[in-house]
């Protein structure tokens, strides 16, 4: 499966506002897109709520206001929450989707290594005429 960028209608629904400004959205939408596949490209399917989310900071508050005083109200909203940015969280999200970001292991053990150990040693394979005692190595 592929793909497919949320639509404005979904944008309105994940806000929760009756009426939204389509073209507008669409264009959010579209620059959310280009956003995450900064971080991974192709995008997974689950990609869409990190979409939706960076769309919906930016169509809520697109001048990035933190501070608001309108007559006797004010309204102070965290640093960073307005305008099309992807979080840490985002980013994360993105990167956990695609099955990226996890923690992995590499094996140096050779490929013809046997679970046998070395330890006497053969005796075949020391010096010539030579017999291995223990503690003394090869007399």
């Amino acid at each position: 499966m592929t793909f497919t960028a949320p639509t404005a209608e979904q944008l309105a629904l994940f806000l929760a506002m009756p009426e939204i400004d389509g073209r507008r959205a669409d264009l959010l939408i579209d620059q959310a897109v280009a956003l995450c596949q900064t971080v991974v490209k192709p995008l997974p399917d689950q990609a869409s709520a990190v979409v939706l989310s960076a769309a919906a900071r930016a169509y809520t508050n697109p001048q990035a206001v933190t501070y608001e005083t309108i007559g006797p109200m004010s309204v102070q909203r965290p640093q960073g929450s307005g305008g099309l940015y992807l979080t840490r969280a985002d980013k994360a999200a993105l990167k956990s989707a695609a099955g990226r970001g996890g923690a992995f292991t590499v094996d140096p053990t050779p490929s013809g290594a046997t679970p046998w150990p070395t330890w006497p040693p053969d005796g075949a394979l020391g010096p010539g005429g030579l017999a291995y005692e223990p503690g003394w190595g090869w007399v």
